[in-house]
C-alpha cells in the first residue's frame, strides 16, 4: 500500500495529461532503478503518443552492466535536455543536486514530478510521490503508469524488473515483501525474464574484471573492532588496478566482498576516470550506511549507499569508519 496521498497522485495524473512535453531524468551515475525506473515511464510514454526528453546528468554514458535494458535509443544528451522544462519528472534522486547538471532544469520547471523512495528525500518537486515503504522507484513507477491507464508491455516490464531486482538485491534485502515478489510476478506475465536480468546484471564478467577483482581481493582488510565490534571489510581499486577495465564494470565487486562473515559492512573504494574517489557500501542490517553517506555527501539506502570524495583513501574510510 502507497503512503502517498491520493491528491499527491491525482496533480502528478493531470500535470502528465496536459503537458505540451514532458522531461525525464534521474540520478547520475545511475543504477538499475534509476535508469530502469525512468526508461520504463518513457515506453509508456511512448505508448500514449507523447512529446517527452529522457536524460540524465554528466558523467554522461549508459554502465555497461544495464546496456541490455531496451530503449536506450530514446536517451537524449544532456546538452539537448530543455532548460526551462513544462513537466519534468525526476526518479530515484533523493536531492535536487543528485541530478548533477540537469538540476537547474528541475529548478525551472513549471512541474516537477518528483518519484523516489529514499527515506533522506526531503520533497523537493511541486508534485512529490515519494513511498518511503517502497521497495525501489521502480514500485512508485508502476503505481503511476497504472494511474496513467498505461498497460505494461515486455520492455517496461523489463526496465521495472530491472529496478526492483537491483534495489532489492535480486530480492535478498529486507524489504522484499510480499507485495515485491507480487510485483515481480505481474512483470514476468508481462514479459520480463528473471534469468537474462540476473544474467546481466550479476553473472557476467569479463576474464579482464576478473583479473581485478583479484587485486582487490587481495588487497582487503577486515577490521573486525570496527564499528563496535560489528566489523568492517574494506578494498580499494585505483585507476592502475583497473588493468584497462571501464570504471563502470566494477560495481559487482562489492558483493563479492560483503560475504565476509566476520564484517557487518563491506566497503570498495573505486577512482574513477577523473581521479575521484567513488566509495560504495553495503550493510547486513545492524548498521545504516546511507546516514553516514549523506554526511559525507553521498547518499542512498540504509542498507546500500555511497559517496563521492577527493584526498587520500584511506582517510576518506577512515572517517567514514567514524560516522559508522
Amino acid at each position: 500500500m502507497s503512503t502517498i496521498p491520493a491528491q499527491s497522485w491525482g496533480q502528478a495524473v493531470r500535470a502528465i495529461e496536459t503537458a505540451g512535453q514532458i522531461s525525464l531524468a534521474c540520478h547520475i551515475s545511475p543504477d538499475g532503478d534509476a535508469l530502469g525506473s525512468m526508461l520504463a515511464f518513457a515506453h509508456g510514454l511512448r505508448h500514449l503518443d507523447r512529446r517527452f526528453t529522457v536524460s540524465f546528468g554528466e558523467p554522461y554514458g549508459v554502465p555497461a552492466m544495464l546496456a541490455f535494458l531496451p530503449g536506450l535509443e530514446m536517451l537524449s544528451e544532456p546538452s539537448l535536455y530543455p532548460a526551462a522544462p513544462d513537466v519534468m519528472i525526476t526518479f530515484d534522486a533523493a536531492r535536487r543536486d543528485r541530478l548533477g547538471g540537469l538540476a537547474p532544469a528541475a529548478e525551472r520547471a513549471r512541474e516537477l514530478i518528483v518519484l523516489d523512495h529514499h527515506v533522506s528525500n526531503p520533497g523537493f518537486g511541486t508534485i512529490d510521490l515519494v513511498d518511503h515503504d517502497a521497495a525501489a522507484t521502480a514500485v512508485v513507477t508502476d503505481q503511476l503508469l497504472t494511474r496513467l491507464g498505461v498497460p505494461l508491455t515486455k520492455d517496461s516490464a523489463t526496465c521495472l524488473y530491472a529496478g526492483l531486482a537491483s534495489d532489492t538485491g535480486s530480492f535478498k534485502y529486507a524489504m522484499t515483501t510480499p507485495a515485491v515478489h507480487a510485483l515481480a510476478g505481474r512483470l514476468i506475465e508481462a514479459g520480463a525474464k528473471p534469468d537474462e536480468v540476473s544474467r546481466e546484471l550479476w553473472d557476467r564478467s569479463s576474464f579482464g574484471l576478473l583479473k581485478v577483482l583479484g587485486i582487490a581481493l587481495e588487497r582487503a582488510v577486515l577490521d573486525e573492532a570496527a564499528i563496535g565490534g560489528l566489523g568492517l571489510v574494506s578494498t580499494t581499486v585505483s585507476r592502475a588496478d583497473r588493468l584497462g577495465v571501464g570504471y563502470d564494470r566494477l560495481e559487482g565487486i562489492i558483493d563479492v566482498l560483503r560475504r565476509a562473515d566476520e564484517a557487518e559492512v563491506a566497503v570498495v573504494a573505486k577512482e574513477n576516470d577523473e581521479g575521484r574517489w567513488y566509495v560504495s557500501t553495503r550493510s547486513k542490517g545492524a548498521v545504516d550506511v546511507g546516514r553516514a553517506c549523506e554526511a559525507l555527501g553521498g547518499g542512498g539506502h540504509r542498507l546500500a549507499a555511497a559517496f563521492t570524495a577527493d584526498g587520500d583513501v584511506q582517510a576518506l574510510i577512515n572517517r567514514l569508519k567514524e560516522l559508522l
